[in-house]
Parts: C-alpha cells; sequence; structure tokens
C-alpha cells in the first residue's frame, strides 16, 4: 500500500513534499507538478498525453466530416452529370430514332 499523502514526496522533486496525487499515474507531486483540468489535479506529463488524445480524437471527427462532404459533393456532382446527359438526350430529334438520318 501507498505511503499516505502527508508521508510523500514528490515524484519529480524529492526534496519537496506531495500535494496530491495524480488519479492517472497514482504518483504523488508538489504544488509545482501538478495543475488543475476539469476540476481535478493531474500531472503534467497525463495532461498532456490526455490532450493529445482528445486532439486526435477532435482531428478524427474533422477527417469523417470532411470524408462525408467529400461524398455529398460526389453524389451532387454524379447528380449534375446525369441531368445533363438527359437534357442532351432529350434535344435528339426523333426523326433520328427512325433511321432518316441514315440513309
Amino acid at each position: 500500500m501507498a505511503a499516505p499523502l502527508a508521508q510523500s514526496r514528490c515524484f519529480q522533486h524529492v526534496s519537496r513534499e506531495a500535494v496530491a496525487r495524480c488519479p492517472q499515474c497514482e504518483r504523488f507531486y508538489c504544488r509545482e507538478c501538478v495543475t488543475e483540468h476539469d476540476g481535478r489535479m493531474i500531472c503534467r506529463t497525463c495532461l498532456d498525453a490526455l490532450l493529445l488524445e482528445q486532439e486526435a480524437s477532435s482531428r478524427g471527427l474533422f477527417k469523417s466530416l470532411g470524408a462525408w462532404l467529400l461524398a455529398g459533393a460526389g453524389y451532387v456532382f454524379a447528380v449534375y452529370v446525369f441531368y445533363q446527359i438527359g437534357r442532351v438526350l432529350l434535344r435528339i430529334p426523333s426523326e433520328f430514332h427512325s433511321g432518316v438520318f441514315f440513309e
């Protein structure tokens, strides 16, 4: 079992007494080594890892959003192309289908 907070020393500064324990890595730290994030005290190393993870997940959201936007743009482009092809086909005179043009 770990020593109580009052008897513990900082993980990085052995000469200083610990004031908080990081909930992620469960190490004791002094006032300089911890910071408050989302209402809890966390060490700098764990905070950096947490922020990188959050940044990566938000980047993933933008990538998937970009993929959906690109797919939507492709769909709209395909509909436009087929619409234009339909307009061209409607402009072909009916005599063309009777074979008059080939005689």
